[in-house]
């Protein structure tokens, strides 16, 4: 098992992850639409589809401070871009998404997430994504397996993609979401079902645990996947890009879950105009 860091206050970097998500956790709920009383506060947005809530950065602002307090000599990398603009390929590297899936928190859809990895010369070996609505949380670390409320968990036994659940997102890259439409279309009902996210984080988490035999992404960020690699990995699953190569903190797109159903689909895909 990967040895990890102690914090200043002589925490683990795994308890002081938990931490993070507790705080977040309280900031997402306490604000959510979707409850009584609750109020995001102002939207932004950033692009079509793509928004940015005060709830986004309160969240981060809180996780950054105790990082900060805890790792001082640590990189960050966080979507809103309130720490250092750093995506660190030597040393020690906390990738962070205050808010995965803001648009669906905006309009009060349950379906979000915090998520933080921790990475070592550019490799997640700490990733904890949690679900604030359902509590639910997806923890690995390398080595370690992948903890799914706090019991083991691993990937589906689904050997094909003729009998998976497929999960999906689409991303802010039209073009490239209209491919993948469009592929999944032609393999249509070559699956069991469909079903699309609106938040990456969850989408590698549920492929991390069986809720999805396969993932795909076709238009990523680090911080949509870091935590997700290693959840993946840990759960006993690959995580490969559009190509088929393995997927690392630089790669834009991700076919991820159980061997033979990823397999399944990369084979199909290939020869398809959905790059």
């Amino acid at each position: 098992m990967t040895e990890l860091p102690t914090s200043n206050s002589g925490r683990s970097a795994e308890e002081v992850a938990r931490e993070c998500a507790e705080e977040a956790t309280r900031i997402l709920l306490d604000r959510f639409p979707g409850r009584a009383g609750g109020h995001r506060g102002e939207t932004r947005r950033k692009g079509r589809g793509n928004f940015v809530t005060e709830t986004d950065l309160a969240v981060e602002s809180a996780v950054l401070e105790r990082l900060g307090a805890e790792f001082p000599a640590h990189d960050v990398l966080s979507e809103e871009g309130s720490g250092p603009a750093a995506e660190a390929k030597r040393g020690w590297l906390w990738v962070v998404d205050p808010l995965d899936g803001t648009h669906n928190y905006s309009q009060g859809n349950p379906i979000f997430s915090f998520t933080i990895a921790l990475c070592r010369d550019g490799e997640p070996v700490l990733g904890l994504t949690i679900a604030p609505v359902t509590g639910d949380e997806f923890f690995a670390r390398k080595g370690g397996g992948l903890l799914v409320n706090g019991e083991p968990a691993s990937v589906s036994a689904t050997p094909t993609l003729a009998e998976s659940v497929l999960g999906l997102d689409l991303g802010y890259d039209d073009s490239r979401a209209a491919k993948l439409i469009s592929l999944v279309a032609e393999l249509w009902p070559g699956m069991q079902a469909v079903r699309v996210m609106g938040s990456a984080a969850l989408g590698f988490a549920f492929a991390a645990c069986g809720r999805f035999d396969v993932y795909v992404h076709h238009f990523l960020y680090p911080w949509d996947s870091a935590a997700g690699i290693v959840l993946v990995r840990e759960g006993g699953g690959v995580v490969l890009d559009r190509d088929g190569g393995q997927m690392t903190l630089e790669s834009d797109s991700v076919v991820a879950g159980t061997l033979g159903a990823v397999q399944d689909f990369l084979r199909v895909a290939r020869g398809r105009a959905w790059r």
